[in-house]
């Protein structure tokens, strides 16, 4: 391609992204899979452009005094408009008289602290700590997870292969790389050695110490990551219950199972009105995702205050189906990759305030006799890890204990 078709290309799929209608990602990967023309520089090019507007979009936008798709690229390429510009068939087209004026005037306002936090004005109004935003919204490095082998021994196989990568410090069973690694070409992954997994997430499954002689679901499991980390946790022994009422979801969970060679998990979309006597309910409740913004920095411009509040609602709803699951003894451990205190502490305390038979249980001393290295949060029983203390997505931790 040409240097102005990549502009063009990138003002073509910001164009689509600032909708707020379709994940970042998807609308990337559909645009490059029916364009199979453009070269992996080209795509490369084209990808760390659109992402680089996405994750300073609010600032663009004030720069730029619209929230034109147009404006806002020509904002962010303006020293290279020479470049951008290049006459090339599939390119730009070219400045207007009054682009060119607005492009001369500029723009020296001071930004609003949402503006500065990159977060829209009502959600920050949430959060009101613009270091933590920021943290938010820096790329994530890549996070995996041992699976039938010893994170030594991956480590070792990866380096054959080409592929450095690093400890993380928390999970014991976690590498980080901060390279991209091209999974379908890497022959340690096909052969089911790993799993791509966030390291709070890889905590999460850790801090519900899973047994294999106890009955455990893993409601709402999604992609299933949490059952696979369970079941390499237990070495494949036991038995996993991953529960979603999407169908589809469950479909998409069985080459993941076939490729890492998993035994004890069995994936339904049912669940008896008679079965209540899980010892583990695993509720990994839908949420915001404000914690993955790392990932997904696009997403906090598809959030709305209506969905907010749906979420909550559905979140307090599961909570009482796990109640009702969970036998005397057992526990229910709860998940968010939120940020937001009304979807995770507020949630249990309200919870806890209708269910006295319920605890919390103690994280800092179940983190003790897990992972080596100090607790990394300032209250016991309920567990934020962020990309600030931990260096990992957002996540929250609550684990509650039904007593007689």
């Amino acid at each position: 391609m040409q240097t102005g078709a990549r502009y063009q290309a990138c003002l073509e799929l910001i164009g689509e992204i600032f909708k707020d209608e379709k994940p970042a990602d998807g609308v990337i990967n559909e645009y490059m899979r029916s364009r199979k023309y453009i070269g992996s520089k080209d795509r490369r090019f084209i990808n760390d452009l659109v992402w680089h507007l996405i994750r300073n979009r609010r600032k663009l936008e004030f720069d730029a005094q619209s929230q034109d798709p147009r404006r806002i690229l020509l904002w962010a390429v303006r020293d290279k408009l020479p470049e951008v510009f290049d006459a090339s068939q599939h390119g730009l087209s070219p400045l207007t008289k009054e682009e060119e004026e607005w492009l001369r005037e500029g723009n020296e306002q001071p930004y609003p602290p949402a503006v500065e936090a990159e977060c829209p004005d009502w959600l920050f109004a949430k959060i009101k700590d613009i270091e933590f935003c920021k943290a938010l919204n820096q790329t994530a490095e890549a996070d995996f997870r041992a699976h039938n082998h010893a994170r030594d021994e991956v480590i070792k196989r990866l380096a054959q292969e080409g592929i450095n990568v690093r400890k993380t410090p928390y999970s014991p069973l976690g590498f980080r790389s901060s390279e991209r690694i091209s999974i379908g070409n890497c022959a340690a992954y096909q052969e089911g050695w790993f799993e791509i997994q966030d390291e709070a997430s890889q905590i999460a499954t850790i801090l519900c110490d899973a047994k294999e002689n106890e009955k455990i679901i893993d409601y709402c499991c999604g992609a299933g990551g949490k059952s696979l980390a369970i079941s390499a946790l237990l070495e494949n022994r036991g038995k996993i219950l991953a529960y979603d009422i999407n169908a589809k979801r469950l479909e998409a969970i069985k080459p993941r199972l076939q490729r890492l060679g998993v035994k004890n998990i069995e994936l339904t979309d049912i669940i008896a009105d008679s079965d209540k006597d899980f010892d583990l309910f695993i509720l990994d409740a839908p949420c915001s995702g404000t914690g993955t913004w790392r990932r997904a920095p696009d997403a906090k411009f598809r959030l709305r205050e209506d969905k907010l509040a749906a979420l909550k609602h559905t979140q307090a709803n599961l909570l009482e189906i796990a109640a009702a699951k969970t036998k005397t003894g057992g526990r229910i451990a709860y998940f968010t990759c939120s940020v937001l205190k009304e979807e995770d502490e507020d949630i249990i305390n309200g919870f806890l305030a209708k269910h006295q038979e319920f605890a919390l249980m103690n994280l800092e001393k179940l983190w003790a006799q897990k992972i080596d290295q100090p607790y990394p949060h300032n209250n016991p029983y309920m567990l934020r890890l962020s990309p600030q203390t931990t260096n990992t997505d957002g996540f929250f931790i609550a684990i509650l204990k039904k007593q007689s």
